[in-house]
């Protein structure tokens, strides 16, 4: 019988779990940031407060459980911003701006093992602010759409300007994304016109510079959220709305094509919601509900069931940003 590419084995002789990349079987290297850096921290960065957005930072240690803490402050007061990160640095990119209400091109970085505000990186090549999350490997940094089809990349280890990278399929916004170390991937989203949402999931080779391409589809077609998380061998979308607001957890295996499937559900029905992750929980924080929400939320990635509470954000919000530093693709 033919293998699938992401199929799972556990090596006898060599006690190490192996993945089938279509070709030949891999050893899964399980690099945790716990042993380098005292644990995975997750941050939850700025965000809608009704009637404005928040310069806000959070954080959280991952693999416990608990209320969020401040980490310090953005350059602006905004939301819907990209967002990715290496092991040591965590990366803010575009947005909304208020009280002007108008789209950004700013790029801010911060070192994610210390505490305090965000330092200028550079600019994305436009500026966009219609929710567009962001993905990464340790090296390099993708946003994708954001009301266009344009993704761009940066070196995250530098400073400079966005570069372009290529194209979605189509302009879209307010989707999910994750990444295992050589892939992103990105799913669902809202399509400005015909304005419809989506439920197409694509990926893109990250070290690379090219055009996405069709990976399958969520269980559903939804905007607003489907907020994204991973190890690095699966991903995990959670919420978002049809447009009635879902409860809903999909995954898929990264390495492999093909359709989400059901994972479990959050809490409540929720959109704008952010996610992070380490190697082994995900954690989803903030949303809408109808109302800004300041819930935080975990799973474990490798199982499937409903999320269980975590704790609180500082405040309520929505439209967040999510950040780590040991998600699926470092």
């Amino acid at each position: 019988m033919p293998l699938n590419p992401g199929a799972l084995r556990f090596n006898t002789d060599s006690n190490k779990l192996e993945l089938y990349d279509g070709n030949q079987w891999t050893e899964i290297v399980a690099s945790s940031p716990d042993s380098q850096t005292g644990g995975a921290r997750g941050l939850f960065a700025v965000g809608f407060t009704s009637p404005v957005a928040t310069n806000t930072i959070d954080y959280i240690t991952i693999s416990t459980t608990g209320n969020s803490i401040t980490f310090g402050t953005a350059s602006d007061t905004k939301y819907k911003v990209s967002t990715c990160s290496s092991n040591t640095r965590g990366i803010i990119a575009g947005g909304t701006s208020t009280p002007t209400f108008g789209s950004i091109n700013v790029i801010d970085f911060l070192t994610i093992s210390s505490t305090g505000n965000v330092t200028d990186f550079g600019d994305l090549t436009s500026a966009r602010g219609g929710g567009f999350p962001g993905c990464s490997s340790q090296t390099r940094g993708i946003f994708p759409g954001g009301g266009s089809n344009v993704i761009d990349y940066i070196t995250i280890a530098s400073t400079g300007n966005a570069v372009d990278f290529g194209d979605l399929s189509g302009s879209r916004s307010d989707f999910g994304a994750c990444a295992s170390s050589t892939r992103g991937v990105f799913a669902g989203g809202y399509v400005p016109s015909p304005v419809s949402r989506v439920n197409i999931i694509e990926f893109i080779t990250i070290s690379t510079i090219g055009n996405a391409a069709d990976f399958g589809d969520l269980s559903s077609a939804r905007e607003s959220g489907s907020a994204g998380c991973s190890s690095s061998i699966r991903g995990v979308f959670g919420g978002g709305a049809t447009p009635t607001k879902v409860n809903t957890i999909d995954f898929i295996t990264i390495a492999a094509l093909g359709n989400a499937q059901d994972f479990g559900d959050l809490s409540v029905a929720i959109n704008n919601n952010a996610a992070c992750s380490s190697s082994t929980r995900g954690v989803f924080g903030g949303g809408y509900t109808p109302t800004n929400v300041n819930t935080i939320e975990y799973i474990t990635i490798m199982s499937v069931g409903n999320a269980i509470d975590f704790g609180d954000l500082t405040s309520t919000r929505r439209s967040v940003g999510g950040i780590s530093n040991g998600h699926g693709g470092l």
